[in-house]
């Protein structure tokens, strides 16, 4: 890179086993003890995990049961969205007072773009410190940071120091960062693409530079560019200010798995409550509704239909959801229901977003 080349300063912070702290915050019982958001012994899905339960392989996604066989000793606690809504939304006012140029990602990160501040401090270094720090006095929980030229390399720089920590990737570093960074850390590489790189002989950022972008889009199709970009730091994604809603959901895996459809409805009604309230609470109706089904042996399914006009209604929602219900017979008896809405009625409206560029 260019040493008279100018760079943006993007930092992404990244909360500290998010829910699970917050619930550790709130309860000193289940302070230092392995601790999972959702799930339980019996069934469900593991929403997040305590570090103290990560050392025994409890991670997010897997199931209660594993994780119970995994940590015997682990404590599962309902999770507590609109609590973490609240937290979040401190954090955020954090952010708010440094830049205006925040991205959040979900509840728990967020990109912020640093290169013109607030404070006027051009050390984006600094910046994330003092950012962590007041996130930790003020709100009560730990903070992770990455810092660099751009969204990719701020993403996987957050997670080096993980809990409690922070690093820069300088622009001189940057293409000796990700040539030594195994594959699999490369943000937007999943399970099954390390698998196929692994096959091509990819195991780090060296192999991957090493291969031409007819080589990567030949077998990658189009994130082959992607990948050939980002490997020498070159990714231009922008920190946008606002990320429009395209959906909004709620869902709930039962205890006992549901084999009536009169008992279905039941519990259809108390989750087209809760996403009532969900789309109240933003003003958001949509067109598109849809309702999700995943069987006892795991298969799922979706039923969707599409109105002439905006719905958020409990009622209007129910009237349509019963018409997807008994749409078809259910092959199986059901562990888990939702109800989503797409198709919102929040227009994207493109905002112009300028960013300035200074040296890092």
């Amino acid at each position: 890179m260019s040493e008279t080349q100018t760079y943006r300063k993007i930092i992404h912070i990244d909360m500290d086993a998010f829910y699970a702290s917050v619930e550790q915050m709130d309860n000193p019982e289940l302070r230092g003890k392995p601790v999972a958001v959702g799930g339980s012994e019996n069934r469900g899905v593991v929403s997040a995990a305590s570090y103290e339960a990560r050392k025994f392989g409890v991670r997010s996604a897997i199931s209660g049961v594993l994780a119970k066989k995994y940590c015997p000793d682990i404590i599962f606690v309902r999770p507590r969205f609109d609590r973490y809504k609240e937290i979040s939304s401190k954090i955020h006012k954090i952010f708010h007072d440094y830049t205006d140029l925040v991205e959040p990602l979900s509840l728990d990160e967020a990109y912020l773009d640093v290169t013109k501040n607030k404070k006027g401090n051009p050390s984006a270094s600094l910046l994330a410190q003092e950012i962590r720090a007041r996130i930790f006095n003020e709100v009560g929980l730990t903070a992770s940071a990455g810092i660099s030229i751009n969204k990719f390399v701020a993403k996987i720089a957050s997670d080096y120091n993980k809990p409690n920590g922070q690093k820069t990737v300088n622009p001189d570093e940057v293409e000796a960062f990700l040539e030594d960074l195994p594959i699999r850390k490369f943000y937007g590489v999943g399970k099954v693409t390390t698998e196929k790189m692994y096959q091509l002989g990819i195991f780090t950022g060296t192999d991957l530079k090493s291969r031409s972008l007819e080589f990567l889009e030949k077998h990658f199709g189009k994130s082959g560019a992607f990948y050939y970009n980002v490997v020498r730091g070159i990714h231009n994604s922008e920190v946008k200010s606002s990320r429009i809603t395209k959906s909004v959901a709620a869902e709930h895996t039962f205890d006992v798995n549901l084999s009536s459809e009169i008992f279905m409805m039941e519990q259809l009604e108390q989750i087209a409550a809760s996403l009532e309230k969900r789309l109240q609470r933003h003003n958001l109706s949509g067109k598109t509704i849809t309702l999700k089904i995943k069987y006892s042996d795991f298969s799922q399914q979706t039923r969707s239909k599409t109105l002439p006009y905006f719905i958020s209604d409990k009622k209007l929602i129910m009237e349509n959801i019963e018409e997807l219900l008994y749409q078809e017979k259910m092959k199986d008896s059901v562990r888990l229901l939702g109800i989503s809405l797409s198709n919102l009625n929040n227009e994207v409206k493109k905002a112009v977003v300028v960013q300035l560029k200074f040296t890092f």
